[in-house]
C-alpha cells in the first residue's frame, strides 16, 4: 500500500542551460508542491504502513534547507530543474525513509514531475 505527505514549498530559481530568452532562465519563483510516497505493509497493530510524522520528520532537514531559498545556491543544485530537484530529494531522503517509492513535484497547478528512483 502506498502513503504519502504533500508538502508546500516556496523557492527561487533560475535554469542557466536554457538559451537566451527563455523566461525560466530568469531568476524566478514558484509554490512547489512536493509529495514524498512511501509503499509497504500495513502494521497489523498500528494498522499504519508508516506513521505521518515519520514522514515529517525526514522531510524537515530538506524543507528547511530548500523552503524560501534560492535553489541554485544549494550544492547539487546548479541547474535545479523540477527532475533535477526531484532526483536530489531522492538521493537525500532515501538514507532515512526506508520504503521511498515516489517523490512528486507540482511546479503549478498543471505542470510537475513525478521520478520513482529509476
Amino acid at each position: 500500500m502506498n502513503v504519502y505527505k504533500t508538502f508546500p514549498i516556496e523557492a527561487a530559481r533560475s535554469l542557466p542551460n536554457l538559451p537566451d530568452g527563455h523566461p525560466c532562465k530568469n531568476v524566478h519563483g514558484h509554490s512547489f508542491k512536493i509529495t514524498i510516497t512511501v509503499c509497504g505493509d500495513v502494521d497489523e497493530h498500528t494498522g499504519f504502513v508508516l506513521d505521518f510524522s515519520d514522514i515529517d520528520a525526514a522531510f524537515k532537514p530538506i524543507h528547511d534547507q530548500i523552503d524560501h531559498s534560492y535553489l541554485n545556491k544549494i550544492d547539487g543544485l546548479d541547474n535545479p530543474s523540477s527532475e533535477n530537484l526531484c532526483k536530489w530529494i531522492w538521493a537525500e531522503l532515501i538514507p532515512s525513509l526506508p520504503g521511498l517509492s515516489q517523490i512528486e513535484i507540482k511546479e503549478t497547478d498543471s505542470t510537475g514531475c513525478i521520478y520513482k528512483g529509476e
